[in-house]
């Protein structure tokens, strides 16, 4: 069994890169608070490590501490500042990757936080039943608001 340090060494390692794409798509593309989410996140799992009992995967876990650390900073900032897509145009430091999906993302970031959560998810290939635990919703109920997403999406982008 691996020590807290080396555990979260791994779980660093495993889920970096999916924590930070759910930030950067709860903040809109904006890939500076992205990284500092992500760093929080980080942060809220080191301090839980000792508290996870084991009643989901890692991988749930942590998505779970990204959803509620993010969902705790659009509440706490939400009347403080709107932050825009337009405002966070892309530029040459931005990942490569980014640059590619920027119509995608920059329609998730339209969507309501719960839509954006769940899409996501998808795009990270987690499995219905995953997500459903995650959020709190049924599989069937899943199902459906991903359906009525893709359609959301699809009608954003095609209207620009």
């Amino acid at each position: 069994m691996l020590n807290n340090k080396d555990l979260f060494e791994t779980l660093h390692t495993d889920h970096h890169a999916r924590v930070s794409q759910m930030c950067c798509g709860f903040m809109k593309n904006d890939t500076a608070l992205a990284a500092d989410l992500t760093q929080e996140v980080f942060i809220n799992i080191w301090r839980s490590l000792e508290k996870f009992k084991g009643a989901s995967s890692y991988k749930t876990w942590i998505y779970r501490i990204t959803v509620n650390t993010c969902l705790k900073y659009i509440r706490d900032h939400k009347e403080k500042k709107q932050v825009s897509i337009d405002e966070h145009l892309l530029d040459e430091s931005e990942p490569e990757q980014t640059r590619d999906h920027q119509p995608l993302y920059s329609a998730i970031g339209k969507l309501k936080e719960l839509d954006r959560l769940i899409i996501m998810m998808v795009l990270d290939e987690l499995e219905y039943e995953e997500i459903a635990k995650i959020v709190g919703l049924s599989e069937g109920n899943i199902r459906v608001k991903i359906h009525r997403i893709k359609k959301e999406l699809k009608k954003i982008i095609q209207n620009g």
